[in-house]
C-alpha cells in the first residue's frame, strides 16, 4: 500500500498533484507485456527446444545405436535394457537439478539459472559425442557415458520450471497460458530437429556407417545450438514478478511487507515440501500420464518397432514426427482456449482422450502399417497437447512467486522421471513377458487414468494471483 504524503512540507504551497504509487508487480508484469512478452516467450522456446534436442538425440541414439556401443552383449534386449537405464539415470539426476537451480531461479533470478542450465546440457552433449565405445577404452567407456547422462539429467532439471515461468511472468493479465505454452512446445521441437539430423544422416551413410561412427555428427552439431541459445538467454530480461518479489524482501524493515515463510528462505524446497506438499504430489500425478504417452511414443516405439515387429526404422520415426507436429500445432490454440475456460476443462479432455486412446494407439503397432501408425499417433499427441499446453502454466499456478519455480520444477520433473524415465524400461520388461503391443497401451493408459483423478483433486488456478 502506497505511503501516506509527509505532513512537514508547508500547506500554503498550493495544491500538488497527487503523488504516482510506486509500481507494483501487477503493473510492471502488465508493462512487460506489451514490449517483453514475445521476445522471452521465443527466448524460452529457443533454449528448451535445444535442451530437448540434445535429450532426443541421445534418447533416439539410444534406441538405434548406444547399447551394442557402451554396452556389448550377446542378448539385444539386455543391451536395450542397458542403452534404456542410461536413459533413465538422467532422470534420476534431473530432481538434483531441481535443487539447485530451483534455489538458483527462486533466490538470484530465473534468467541465471537458465543460462547455466542451457550451458551445462551443451558441455554434457557434446561430450557423449565424443566418447570412446567400449571396443575401445572398455569399461571406462559406459561410466563416462553415465556420467554425462547424470550431467543432462541435472541440467534438465532446472530447465522446464524455468523456461515456462519467464515466459508466464512476462505474460500480459489474460494471457499466461499462452505465453507460458510456447516452450512448452520445446520437447517436440527438439525431438522433430533432432529427426531432422539423425534421418538424413542415415539415408546418407547408411545403418552401418550410423553404427559405425555417424551417430556421433547429432551430438557435435550441438555445439552451434547451443551457442545460439546461450546468445539468445542472455538479451532477454529478468522476470518481473521475481524482481518485485525480490524488491520486496530486500526494502529497508520499516518499509518492507510483513514476511512471509517462504520469503526469506535459503532453501525453497525445504518450504516447498513442508507448507505445499499435497499440491507438489497432485501436480506431480495431474503430469505423470502425459509423460508415459511423449516418452514412450517418442523414444521407446522407435526401438520397439523396427527390432520386435520388424517396422522400418524410418517408418517410425516419421510416424512419431507427423504426430509431433501435429501435436505443435494446436498447442497455442489450446493454451488460449485455457485462458478463456480454464486450465482443468482442457487438460481433464486431454486426459480422458489419453486413457481411452492408449489401447488402440499402440495397438495400430501389430498392423506394421506406416499409415495407420501415423494417424494413430497424431490423435494420440494431440491428446498429448491437451494434456500439456496448459500445464505450463497450471503447475507454476498452484505455487507463490519464491517458490515457483522450484514447486513447478519438482512436480514436473518427478511426473518426468516416475511417468516417462522408467517408461522404456517398464515396457522392455513388460514386452519380454507379454510379447503384444497392447500391453503398452494398458500400462500408458493407467497412468494417465492416474492424471485424470488428481486433476479432478486440484483446483482451478486460470484465475490465481500471479505477483505474490
Amino acid at each position: 500500500m502506497p505511503e501516506l504524503p509527509s505532513k512537514t512540507a508547508p500547506e500554503t504551497a498550493g495544491p500538488r498533484p497527487a503523488a504516482s504509487p510506486p509500481p507494483t508487480a501487477r503493473t510492471t508484469e502488465t508493462s512487460a507485456g506489451k514490449t517483453e512478452a514475445p521476445r522471452v516467450a521465443v527466448a524460452s522456446l529457443v533454449g528448451t527446444t535445444i535442451e530437448y534436442y540434445d535429450f532426443a538425440v541421445y534418447g533416439t541414439a539410444s534406441a538405434l545405436v548406444l547399447g551394442p556401443a557402451f554396452f556389448p552383449s550377446g542378448n539385444a534386449t539386455v543391451s536395450s535394457l542397458a542403452a534404456f537405464l542410461t536413459f533413465a539415470a538422467a532422470f534420476l539426476s534431473r530432481p538434483l537439478g531441481v535443487v539447485l537451480f530451483g534455489t538458483i531461479g527462486d533466490r538470484l533470478g530465473r534468467r541465471r539459472a537458465l543460462v547455466a542450465s542451457l550451458l551445462l546440457m551443451g558441455v554434457a552433449t557434446v561430450g557423449v559425442g565424443l566418447l570412446p565405445t567400449y571396443e575401445t577404452a572398455g569399461l571406462l567407456a559406459p561410466v563416462l557415458l553415465v556420467t554425462l547422462r547424470l550431467l543432462q539429467g541435472i541440467s534438465m532439471g532446472g530447465e522446464w520450471g524455468g523456461a515456462v515461468l519467464l515466459a508466464a511472468e512476462h505474460a500480459p493479465p489474460g494471457r499466461r497460458a499462452l505465453y507460458a505454452s510456447i516452450p512448452q512446445a520445446g520437447p517436440s521441437l527438439g525431438f522433430l530437429l533432432s529427426t531432422a539430423v539423425i534421418l538424413p544422416t542415415l539415408n546418407i551413410v547408411g545403418r552401418d556407417g550410423f553404427v559405425d561412427w555417424a551417430w556421433r555428427i547429432p551430438f557435435l552439431l550441438s555445439t552451434v545450438l547451443v551457442v545460439i541459445g546461450l546468445w539468445v538467454r542472455t538479451t532477454v530480461s529478468e522476470s518481473p514478478v521475481f524482481s518485485a518479489t525480490a524488491d520486496r524482501t530486500t526494502r529497508p524493515r520499516s518499509k518492507a511487507p510483513e514476511p512471509t515463510p517462504e520469503s526469506g528462505s535459503r532453501f525453497p524446497l525445504g518450504v516447498l515440501l513442508k507448507r505445499y506438499p499435497r499440491r507438489l504430489l497432485l501436480g506431480t500425478g495431474a503430469a505423470i500420464g502425459g509423460s508415459a504417452v511423449y516418452y514412450l511414443t517418442i523414444v521407446y516405439s522407435i526401438s520397439y518397432g523396427p527390432k520386435e515387429l520388424g517396422i522400418p526404422q524410418n517408418t517410425m520415426l516419421t510416424a512419431a514426427s507427423i504426430g509431433a507436429a501435429a501435436g505443435i500445432a494446436i498447442t497455442l490454440p489450446v493454451a488460449r482456449l485455457s485462458d478463456r475456460i480454464g486450465r482443468r476443462p482442457v487438460m481433464l479432455t486431454g486426459a480422458v482422450g489419453c486413457v481411452v486412446w492408449a489401447v488402440p494407439m499402440y495397438a495400430s503397432l501389430s498392423s506394421r502399417n506406416g499409415l495407420v501408425i501415423t494417424g494413430a499417433y497424431t490423435v494420440g499427441l494431440m491428446f498429448l497437447a491437451l494434456m500439456f499446453s496448459p500445464v505450463a502454466a497450471f503447475l507454476p499456478e498452484l505455487f507463490p512467486a519464491r517458490l515457483r519455480y522450484t514447486g513447478a520444477s519438482a512436480a514436473f520433473i518427478l511426473a518426468n522421471t516416475l511417468g516417462g524415465g522408467f517408461a522404456p524400461l517398464v515396457a522392455t520388461w513388460l514386452n519380454s513377458h507379454w510379447e503384444s503391443p497392447l500391453v503398452l497401451g494398458f500400462y500408458t493408459g493407467t497412468l494417465c487414468l492416474l492424471s485424470l483423478l488428481c486433476l479432478l483433486a486440484l483446483p482451478e488456478t486460470r484465475d490465481e494471483e500471479f505477483d505474490i
